[in-house]
């Protein structure tokens, strides 16, 4: 089944785009630069949306609906916000096609020209906040914490499946609040969320920090991000969390009345992640046999394949299976009994691994004879044979799917530390970038003419200002000039 799979050292990008495929994960689509997202993939996204979704409860979120659609001179009224996105814009003129005087084609009514032009959601601030001028009257209002599940449309000229699509999914989460500190509050809890959520369930470590200016979300006055290293030593943003100071409630006049009679803009915030996680996922821990799935996101933990030659024997192995299947399922472990008779043991075995189901039991008639089971682990790729008078099926399960999900986060984590270097001088950063990759911790003189030109010299850039830099004075690696802590610097994604 992963016959033929391309290996990460000789042709990273490849070896990606091909997983994606034979995983059944995604495909290229009709439409250049969307993508379909199999059934298998969406299950893995369905995982990662629903404890997602219980986490913005917990810290006292509510999902809403907003439309697709958005007004152009809505964009206007915020000019940064407008820049940063004017050049990703889908745009709607027409509402009506018909059809050619030949007849042979279908055109766009000439007739049917919009009065207003729209466009089609890059993300939602400026309908939000339109709609927010009309919920919000007094303090009483606030907080106003809303998400939103939803697709976006932001036109990109290159795209790579999972990584960069014209159009892909997420959340957008929108709030608002009385004060600046109220909303700073909830930006960097939305940001602990996103990085609670990559740790422990995706297995995936993350620096948590500030975007300099010229990476900053367009029309907020700070983002916050996680960053995240891949195997090929390139960096990806997973996830991020806007503070958007006044500056929306002053576009949309989204004012309220205070406790002591006067009448203020409120402060938002906006923050979100999207199936770009999946891409995550994917590059952070999958092999040259194909992916490995932390059990937590897996949509099959346990996978029991039969041996077998007769009718008989397998009547017999699938009895055992059931009640394997029982004590598993009590434990809320999700299995799969794959008892096709369209292929063989070995060729199952190929597809599991190549799809990353973290524990794969095999049980012959010989294991039956003996009460014993053959259980093979995706991450470390190792087997071993169970005695199942001597464990209870269940927690022996358990127990081993934790230790899966710690053994690839740890396996991520030391990958990292290796990845991350300290850089003092301008021709070792030179070397490293082009050489090792991975994070540059290096010193910046805090101007963006100096950003701009090591982005144009080597194509890396500012990841973030690390929440937990340190105070040290230092030269900047360019410039020579002064600089009070270090910066992470990488190529990115």
């Amino acid at each position: 089944m992963s016959k033929g799979l391309p290996k990460r050292s000789e042709d990273y990008s490849l070896w990606y785009n091909e997983l994606v495929k034979r995983a059944d994960l995604a495909e290229n689509s009709a439409v250049r630069g969307c993508m379909v997202i199999k059934p298998y993939g969406y299950s893995i996204w369905e995982k990662m949306q629903a404890q997602l979704d219980l986490m913005f409860k917990e810290t006292g979120h509510s999902n809403a609906y907003f439309p697709l659609f958005i007004p152009k001179s809505f964009l206007s009224k915020e000019a940064s916000h407008v820049e940063g996105f004017a050049k990703e814009c889908a745009v709607v003129t027409h509402y009506r096609l018909k059809n050619s005087e030949d007849g042979k084609s279908v055109i766009v009514d000439p007739e049917a020209k919009l009065e207003e032009e729209l466009i089609v959601r890059p993300t939602s601030e400026t309908v939000i906040w339109s709609t927010y001028k009309n919920w919000i009257q007094s303090y009483r209002d606030l907080p106003l914490l809303v998400n939103q599940w939803a697709n976006v449309v932001r036109w990109e000229m290159r795209t790579r499946l999972f990584l960069r699509t014209t159009e892909f999914l997420w959340q957008e989460g929108h709030t608002a609040h009385a004060t600046r500190q109220e909303a700073i509050d909830e930006t960097v809890q939305m940001l602990n969320v996103y990085a609670e959520f990559a740790e422990t369930f995706m297995a995936v470590p993350v620096v948590k920090g500030v975007k300099s200016a010229n990476e900053r979300f367009a029309g907020a006055e700070d983002t916050y991000c996680i960053e995240a290293m891949m195997q090929d030593g390139k960096a990806l943003q997973a996830g991020t969390s806007h503070f958007l100071g006044q500056n929306f409630a002053k576009a949309f006049d989204v004012k309220f009345a205070t406790k002591e009679g006067g009448l203020e803009h409120v402060w938002g915030t906006s923050w979100g992640v999207s199936t770009r996680l999946m891409g995550a996922l994917i590059m952070a821990h999958s092999d040259d046999n194909g992916l490995v799935l932390p059990p937590k996101l897996a949509p099959i933990q346990v996978v029991i394949i039969p041996i077998y030659k007769t009718d008989e024997e397998f009547d017999q192995i699938a009895e055992k299976a059931k009640e394997i299947i029982a004590k598993l399922k009590s434990k809320g472990i999700s299995v799969h009994f794959d008892k096709r008779d369209t292929h063989k043991p070995g060729w199952k075995f190929a597809e599991y691994e190549l799809k990353g189901v973290p524990l794969r039991i095999a049980m012959g008639p010989r294991d039956l004879e003996n009460n014993t089971i053959e259980v093979a682990r995706r991450d470390t790729l190792t087997k071993e044979t169970v005695d199942l008078a001597l464990i209870q099926i269940e927690d022996y399960v358990s127990e081993m799917l934790e230790l899966i999900q710690k053994t690839i986060y740890q396996k991520a984590f030391d990958f990292r530390a290796e990845m991350t270097t300290e850089v003092n001088t301008w021709d070792e950063f030179l070397d490293l970038i082009e050489t090792k990759g991975g994070f540059l911790s290096a010193h910046w003189d805090g101007t963006s003419e100096t950003e701009e030109k090591i982005k144009e010299l080597t194509k890396a850039t500012i990841r973030c200002i690390p929440l937990d830099q340190k105070e040290e004075s230092g030269k900047c690696i360019l410039t020579g000039n002064p600089s009070k802590g270090r910066v992470l610097f990488a190529r990115a994604y």
